[in-house]
């Protein structure tokens, strides 16, 4: 992973980001689309590159818990969700955990798209902290592709989503994660995970205790408005409404039980028809590939795996950028156990999948 870029490129980020311009910048999660989080006109320009819904809000990257409060506001900032955010910040800040708390006046209206709250986060990523840094000034950033595309886990694909429509990418090479991060709704009664990500509910239980997940993420409807959100609602965090993380073909999620199906499936399809295959777990070996190889049919993009699922995080939406390129038009990818960071990873196939599994 590159780390580094010159003291001049920061430099220059950091007058594109006070003049009111848009940067594409890496994390450790994925690439985000930073602007200045005090500045509307700035921001729209986001969501004008991504083409991205006004009703979604967005995230804002500081470089310390001091920046972070000012971006709270202090008349709801009690005693309980003060020591939350302390607990939390000592334990994953820098890093993948994005907290939901309330917003302070100044934040732009279209960065909290009208809510009163708002999501802070501190990233691990040494060209992230150092831009942060330079230019001292909170940064909402979506993740830098084009809405509804998988997320950017490299330079490359932030280029080929907005080439043209935005003024510098700073290259940080690959990111480390590969998944967002987890937005963590601290100002509820009980602290509730919005958006599974790179921090798993069993490490903020470990913290703070007992924390429950949005009902919405175990939804298995199947609609462009995703996990059942009602269409006129403003979701409190991003990944929660839209569809997302979806490659152009169509992706079908099986468990390792259904095999079967996933052959009977394919068995269907026209000869004509491409065909990708990602095993997340060496249980492609040998049933599936033998009951294929019968079948005469041809598997147009295949990845297996060792079944790590750091590893699966870490590569999930580069697999799903790679089979647009090749125009594959159905895609089945096994399923994961959905604990740790395998359910923020099957959180995304299930969007990508419409929430439905076989």
């Amino acid at each position: 992973m590159q780390s580094e870029v010159s003291l001049s490129v920061l430099h220059l980020a950091a007058e594109q980001l006070k003049a009111g311009q848009v940067v594409a910048f890496p994390t450790e999660t994925v690439y985000g689309l930073g602007a200045n989080a005090y500045d509307s006109n700035a921001i729209r320009k986001i969501f004008r590159a991504k083409g991205r819904p006004s009703d979604n809000p967005l995230i804002v990257h500081v470089h310390s818990l001091e920046q972070a409060i000012e971006l709270i506001d202090i008349k709801r900032f009690n005693n309980q969700l003060r020591q939350r955010l302390q607990l939390l910040a000592e334990k994953f800040w820098p890093g993948p955990l994005t907290c939901i708390v309330p917003a302070a006046k100044g934040i732009a209206e279209n960065v909290t798209a009208g809510l009163d709250t708002v999501g802070i986060r501190i990233p691990n990523h040494p060209i992230a902290l150092a831009l942060l840094e330079a230019v001292d000034l909170p940064i909402a950033a979506p993740s830098a592709n084009l809405s509804g595309k998988p997320s950017p886990t490299a330079a490359e694909h932030v280029y080929n989503d907005l080439n043209g429509k935005i003024p510098l990418i700073l290259d940080g090479g690959n990111t480390g994660v590969g998944v967002e991060s987890t937005v963590l709704d601290i100002a509820s009664e009980i602290p509730m995970i919005l958006r599974p990500g790179g921090i798993s509910i069993e490490a903020l239980q470990d913290v703070l205790g007992r924390v429950m997940v949005d009902p919405a993420n175990f939804s298995s409807s199947n609609s462009m408005v995703d996990l059942g959100m009602n269409p006129s609602t403003t979701p409190k965090s991003p990944g929660m409404k839209y569809t997302h993380y979806a490659p152009k073909g169509q992706v079908v999620v099986y468990l390792q039980s259904s095999a079967h199906k996933v052959v009977e499936i394919i068995k269907s399809l026209p000869n004509e028809a491409s065909v990708g295959l990602i095993c997340t777990s060496s249980s492609y070996e040998p049933e599936l590939k033998n009951k294929l190889e019968i079948l005469d049919r041809k598997i147009d993009f295949l990845i297996t795996h060792d079944g790590n699922i750091e590893k699966v995080a870490n590569n999930l939406y580069r697999w799903l950028r790679a089979v647009d390129q090749q125009n594959i038009e159905y895609i089945f990818i096994e399923a994961l156990e959905e604990q740790g960071l395998g359910s923020a990873v099957m959180n995304r196939l299930l969007k990508a999948a419409g929430g439905k599994i076989i």
